[in-house]
């Protein structure tokens, strides 16, 4: 199937990349959002971004001015869905959220028009019957920075057809992606099971003692050769993001161990969500320069709780 137009719900830092991503690689693109703000913000971020890349050298400002005038923002879901032939949802990692808007977008997006999820914990079959067109609903899960990151999975569900998943895969190769395919679903999909062991781990040696964040990423920065450590990725991506995804797991599984942990917890309760908030695992002066954070603030009041 040829996809032309795509549209992406939400227009967060996965959102808007993913929507620039498209842009970039020749396609028409719209990025929509319930918040006129949002969408203000984010062609703001873009062209920051899109900017320093010029200035790098590692894209021309022809290709980028061009990209823009390929890239629409809009708060009109329907209209934008009307022409769309993939959809790509990244909207908040709630289930009764998305399976609301893929409801909004079956009804609105032309039969043709494949409705995928970004998702990396709430698998496409848990929204598909929202739609009348389970066949056409699948997880298409971009990497954060998605206008850096090379992996795409594509993960079939039991109603995804076999066009769905080979017009996903022709799709992340004209984005430039390196599609990885998933045949059947499960939680966490590859790359973030093996992240979330890691990061697991990484919290527990913290939590008991044995090492500090500094220490725990350094390690796996100099000897696993990892670009970034588990708890500087935490803060980069949104230590929130985790908590959530922990919290739909252990809903479906009821194993302990698939809670967040105690030191996350109460960072995101205590609104320390990483880099977009100044403080996470570690703390963020607004020119982005991470500081540690003393181990008493990260341990010992949450051993107290």
């Amino acid at each position: 199937m040829s996809v032309n137009h795509v549209l992406v719900v939400g227009a967060g830092a996965m959102g808007s990349q993913i929507g620039m991503v498209c842009a970039l690689a020749g396609l028409t693109a719209t990025i929509t959002d319930i918040a006129e703000p949002s969408l203000a913000r984010t062609h703001a971020d873009l062209r920051s971004r899109l900017a320093r890349d010029v200035d790098k050298g590692r894209r021309t400002a022809s290709d980028v001015e061009t990209a823009f005038g390929r890239l629409s923002f809009t708060t009109d879901l329907t209209a934008a869905a009307a022409t769309a032939d993939y959809v790509i949802e990244a909207a908040v990692e709630k289930l009764d959220i998305k399976r609301t808007l893929f409801a909004e977008l079956d009804n609105a997006a032309p039969p043709h028009a494949i409705l995928a999820t970004n998702s990396s914990s709430i698998v496409s079959s848990r929204i598909a019957d929202a739609t009348g067109r389970p066949d056409r609903v699948c997880n298409l899960h971009f990497f954060n920075p998605a206008l850096v990151m090379k992996c795409v999975e594509i993960v079939r569900g039991p109603d995804t057809s076999d066009v769905t998943v080979a017009t996903s895969v022709a799709l992340a190769d004209r984005l430039g992606k390196v599609p990885v395919v998933l045949q059947r679903e499960i939680p966490g999909f590859v790359a973030n099971r093996i992240l979330g062991a890691v990061r697991d781990e990484a919290i527990f040696l913290l939590e008991n003692g044995v090492a500090s964040v500094t220490d725990i990423d350094t390690a796996c920065r100099t000897a696993l050769g990892y670009p970034m450590g588990p708890f500087e990725l935490m803060d980069l991506t949104g230590i929130d993001i985790g908590y959530l995804t922990k919290q739909d797991r252990f809903a479906q599984s009821g194993d302990p161990r698939d809670r967040p942990s105690r030191s996350v917890t109460a960072l995101v309760e205590r609104g320390e969500l990483g880099r977009k908030t100044g403080k996470g695992w570690y703390t963020y002066d607004h020119a982005g320069t991470r500081t540690p954070r003393p181990a008493t603030e990260l341990i010992t009041e949450v051993s107290e709780q």
